[in-house]
């Protein structure tokens, strides 16, 4: 990965407008952070292969950046990301690490599932 470039990561969004894709979002704020400090609040999300077609996406901010998806019904976004790929199979990846490297997010399309 390497750090988000705007414009780039918002040629690809708009590459991808009115596809079905499918979708991977987790967040993190550390595998069992809450076992190491107890007054430590866990909190994270973990989505794998949700279908989603958003009409129009777009990337804010000066890093960490947000990036939002308005779709019929609704709208998804994700902030706090900080880097980017796109891999072989064309995949757009996304993810945000904190100072520590750390991840903390990570967001994903591809027109094809996921591995489980």
């Amino acid at each position: 990965m390497q750090p988000i470039e705007p414009i780039e990561v918002q040629r690809r969004l708009d590459m991808l407008a009115g596809e079905p894709l499918y979708i991977h979002l987790e967040t993190t704020n550390g595998a069992y952070a809450s076992h190491r400090d107890s007054s430590f609040f866990s909190a994270g999300t973990f989505f794998r292969n949700a279908q989603l077609t958003f009409l129009h996406g777009k990337i804010t901010g000066d890093g960490p950046f947000r990036i939002g998806f308005e779709t019929e019904l609704g709208w998804l976004y994700a902030e706090g990301l900080t880097d980017w790929t796109v891999d072989s199979e064309e995949r757009l990846l996304m993810a945000g690490h904190d100072q520590e490297g750390k991840l903390a997010i990570a967001l994903e399309f591809s027109r094809k599932p996921f591995p489980k």
